[in-house]
């Protein structure tokens, strides 16, 4: 009669448990990126309205391609306009990049989606972010601040409260973002000399 007490308790705190654990990871769980978001729409179309046909994948240059994707654009839309990278930063939480009791299960990354519009030479026409899911920082998603990667080429480096502007109570965005652009840029230059289509 004990042992089987004992059994019961141990298959109901086991059944609490992985409860628990599903509630955690759903409460934190992140939507998929769009791939094809309506603001890359109104960016790039002029009077021809593209489709999602018109993006052609250029396959596995990053990582981790779950967090974002290079494509090269139909010119149809827009001719000052060749790549786009569609991507994922994750931000911190409050608190939680300093908190190290709160890294369990993705729980402390809040996250915005944003895109890179390139030209031929791989060099930064545009950045747009569209999809901002964080509590805080928001000011990144001012276009003042994105301009300042405008012609940005990956010749140097990104940094920080020299060539690129903090803002206050947004620093973990802010980082996030510089140091995404100049590594997708970085990328972007490898895969075009690595398949020829630019002479440097």
């Amino acid at each position: 009669m004990i042992e089987k007490r004992g059994a019961q308790q141990c298959i109901t705190q086991f059944g609490l448990l992985f409860f628990v654990l599903l509630l955690h990871v759903m409460a934190f769980a992140q939507e998929p990126i769009d791939l094809f978001p309506k603001q890359l729409i109104r960016e790039v179309s002029k009077g021809t309205k593209p489709t999602s046909a018109d993006l052609t994948e250029l396959g596995e240059i990053t990582e981790s391609p779950a967090m974002g994707k290079f494509f090269s654009l139909n010119k149809k839309w827009n001719p000052s306009f060749s790549f786009v990278y569609i991507g994922r930063v994750n931000c911190c939480r409050a608190g939680g990049c300093s908190n190290p009791n709160l890294h369990n299960a993705g729980g402390v990354s809040e996250y915005l989606d944003y895109f890179i519009l390139y030209n031929d030479s791989a060099s930064v026409q545009k950045i747009k972010i569209f999809n901002y899911c964080a509590t805080h920082g928001q000011e990144v998603t001012n276009a003042s601040w994105l301009n300042q990667f405008a012609n940005y080429n990956g010749t140097t480096e990104l940094q920080v409260g020299k060539n690129i502007d903090a803002i206050s109570g947004a620093t973990v965005s802010v980082y996030g973002v510089v140091a995404d652009v100049e590594e997708k840029t970085l990328l972007l230059q490898k895969w075009i000399k690595r398949n020829s289509l630019v002479s440097f």
